[in-house]
């Protein structure tokens, strides 16, 4: 009776064990079965018009300002002007103590009333030789010596005459006078202080003279971009001390030569200068080196296929198998050995469009890009459904035929959600 007790309870662990692992079988195989469901974010594909933009940081400045260097050395004894005062074509900004410059404009009167003198003299002596000359009355040598006292002094003459423009001139720059109708912007030096400068080299700069009916943005931007930036291009700009306001503007300007920053070093950046030209706006003053950002609106385009930027992605081309009759061992190896075309080894801009609760892959060529949009042409676009989100589906899980479900509400949450039929 023991024993038979015993058989019957293996029998019942047994069962139990058994239908245990009947059960797990059964899910592993139910679960396998499954479909994986994306969840995504959809758009209709419409016709939008699309304007290109370079973005570009910089400075306002004047469009025409004038730097006042010192063209000579001394201590500034009259400085009239002030810091944000105007000016006028012609009125005194700077006058540099004259003493040695006078002195010198002086010693050069001197010499040139003594070379004069001397001319006249010697210009009498050479007439006088040559009408003895004609008469036989002095030998050669005389009047050769005559002739050459003459040159001599005429020589002379004008090199005296050569020092004291010089000097007047050199006497002139003590005194500075405004080349120009504006604001002194910035006032460097102060009354009683040195400055140097020569005629071969540039000065102390004293102040700097501009313009401010007239200003301008200058932008520095790169290497890339600069090529799709052309002159009359409208640009629109944000100050940050305005950060309510537009400015429009037109590109008036861009440099020829690159600008670089960081030279030799992984960080090497290039650049190019665009100038701005601004067009006046009521109620707002600019001034010059104030902070600012420029909307260079580069090319617009009209009623073109337009969606999200993050609905571009890239995938492997299509590999077609070959015929059956083709495909044996020997052709297998012949296709493996076969180098790739570099038109094979690119990827296609694909987007993909919702079909039915599948997407499909449909290859794009893109064209210009906004903030927010960018333009496509392609077969099968007006009125699809495309896919604008997440992004990591995009980029990642979705491929022809992925099952997706549509919920643009999810656009909130960050990363897709996968669920499982």
């Amino acid at each position: 009776m023991a024993n038979g007790k015993k058989s019957k309870k293996k029998i019942i662990i047994f069962s139990v064990i058994g239908l245990v692992l009947i059960a797990l079988v059964a899910l592993v195989v139910m679960g396998s079965s499954k479909e994986t469901i994306i969840t995504v974010q959809s758009e209709k594909i419409e016709k939008r018009t699309i304007t290109q933009i370079v973005s570009a940081t910089g400075k306002i400045q004047p469009e025409t300002q004038v730097k006042i260097n010192a063209e000579v050395s001394g201590e500034i004894t009259g400085l009239p002007v002030r810091e944000g005062d105007r000016v006028h074509k012609g009125d005194l900004l700077v006058r540099i103590k004259p003493d040695a410059y006078q002195a010198q404009y002086e010693r050069a009167q001197a010499a040139l009333s003594s070379s004069e003198a001397n001319l006249l003299k010697a210009e009498a002596e050479h007439k006088r030789a040559s009408e003895l000359y004609e008469k036989k009355l002095v030998s050669d040598a005389e009047m050769d010596i005559a002739k050459a006292t003459y040159q001599s002094a005429k020589a002379t003459y004008a090199q005296a005459t050569a020092s004291l423009k010089e000097s007047r001139e050199t006497l002139a720059k003590t005194t500075i006078y405004s080349p120009m109708e504006g604001v002194v912007s910035q006032l460097i030096t102060e009354l009683g202080e040195r400055v140097s400068g020569s005629t071969f080299t540039q000065g102390t700069q004293i102040m700097t003279v501009a313009d401010l009916s007239q200003m301008e943005a200058r932008v520095d931007v790169g290497e890339n971009d600069v090529v799709m930036v052309s002159v009359g291009d409208t640009a629109r700009i944000e100050v940050d001390a305005y950060p309510d306001r537009k400015i429009i503007g037109l590109v008036s300007q861009i440099a020829n030569t690159a600008k670089s920053s960081g030279a030799g070093s992984q960080d090497q950046v290039i650049n190019f200068e665009v100038r701005i030209r601004l067009k006046a706006q009521e109620g707002v003053q600019l001034r010059p080196g104030m902070s600012m950002t420029a909307d260079i609106e580069t090319e617009t385009r009209k009623s073109v296929f337009a969606v999200p930027i993050q609905s571009v992605t890239v995938r492997l081309p299509k590999v077609e198998a070959p015929p059956e009759e083709e495909s044996g061992e020997e052709e297998r190896a012949k296709l493996e050995k076969k180098p790739k075309k570099k038109e094979e080894e690119k990827l296609d801009e694909v987007i993909f469009v919702i079909d039915n609760g599948e997407t499909k892959t449909v290859v794009v060529k893109r064209g210009l890009s906004d903030d927010t949009y960018v333009e496509i042409s392609g077969e099968e676009l007006d009125g699809k459904e495309v896919v604008s989100g997440p992004f990591k589906a995009i980029n990642r899980d979705l491929e022809n035929g992925s099952k997706v479900k549509v919920d643009n509400k999810a656009g909130r949450r960050t990363g897709p959600s996968v669920t499982q039929n």
